[in-house]
């Protein structure tokens, strides 16, 4: 297995990518390899400056760079020695089979609709993310912010992905699904999630538990997937980074809050396309880097796209 690493991207590349690539080192397997993407002057200095094998990894040399602020399909268009537009026709071609980055976000997804594609039969591909409860379990949550606003027969697939990705990752035995709403009743929420709701009800595909309001997130009733729009997704997504943000700024010290760390779940898979990618947060640093290229090793391993490609 080989991994795709864009060292050029992300608000701290390329040191915190390289420092967290080799932190990766250890708990992967002799048959997993890392790719390194990027310049290969400044990937060698590093290296020699923390004393790691250059061997370790495969290095492939690129001139370019998407910034941050670059607009997303202009730069990835113009920019074809970029890492990410690299990365991208390296999983293409099949030389790696995952490729992760916390480089520009709207270039990896232009990359990922435009380059390796949306899986035939998939309306809309999702970002999902994982949520913890208090119990210690880990449930998948999307959309959190690829489509801010979907039709019901989106939403329902979504229970689908969602459903994959909990089964073939987590490794959870026909996951519950909820439907994220403001009241547990079938009569509440918008046209688009009370239509979403019948649809959920009547399909035999998910295991479905209606809805799912905000207050039993992180709690021990939580379904093993919550579905909602990219919206609702990424306030929710965003809202949890904030009480992690609070609790390390008053000192406070608990198991279940330094959960919320963004840097332990490390990146978002964009779940329903025809490859593995994985995206980081931007402000990813050495630990964070390290926990994305490690789920991108487990959905590799996991061959989602693949069971993606079967149940669609």
């Amino acid at each position: 297995m080989k991994i795709g690493v864009d060292v050029m991207g992300g608000d701290f590349a390329p040191d915190s990518v390289i420092e967290g690539a080799i932190d990766s080192l250890s708990y992967l397997l002799k048959d997993e390899r890392l790719v390194l993407i990027g310049d290969d002057t400044r990937i060698l200095d590093k290296l020699d400056k923390l004393s790691a094998e250059p061997s370790s990894f495969d290095i492939i040399h690129t001139t370019q760079v998407i910034e941050m602020a670059d607009q997303p399909a202009k730069a990835f268009s113009q920019k074809k020695n970029s890492s990410i537009a690299v990365g991208f026709g390296m999983l293409k071609s099949g030389l790696i089979e995952g490729f992760c980055s916390a480089g520009n976000t709207g270039a990896m997804l232009v990359g990922a609709s435009y380059t390796v594609n949306v899986i035939p039969g998939v309306l809309r591909p999702a970002l999902a993310t994982f949520i913890p409860s208090i119990t210690g379990k880990y449930s998948v949550i999307l959309d959190v912010g690829l489509n801010p606003d979907c039709k019901p027969d989106v939403l329902l697939q979504y229970g689908l992905l969602g459903s994959l990705y909990a089964q073939y990752v987590l490794g959870i035995e026909k996951p519950t699904v909820g439907l994220l709403n403001i009241g547990e009743e079938e009569s509440k929420g918008t046209p688009a999630v009370k239509a979403a709701y019948e649809l959920m009800k009547g399909d035999p595909n998910i295991n479905f538990n209606g809805n799912i309001e905000g207050n039993l997130l992180f709690t021990k009733s939580m379904t093993d997937v919550i579905v909602c729009d990219g919206f609702v997704g990424n306030i929710v997504l965003k809202q949890a980074e904030a009480f992690y943000t609070l609790y390390k700024a008053r000192n406070l010290k608990d198991s279940f809050f330094d959960s919320l760390d963004f840097e332990n779940i490390g990146g978002t898979p964009v779940v329903g396309i025809n490859a593995n990618v994985i995206i980081g947060h931007g402000i990813s640093k050495r630990k964070a880097i390290m926990n994305m290229i490690l789920q991108t090793r487990d959905v590799v391993k996991a061959d989602l796209a693949q069971k993606i490609k079967e149940a669609i």
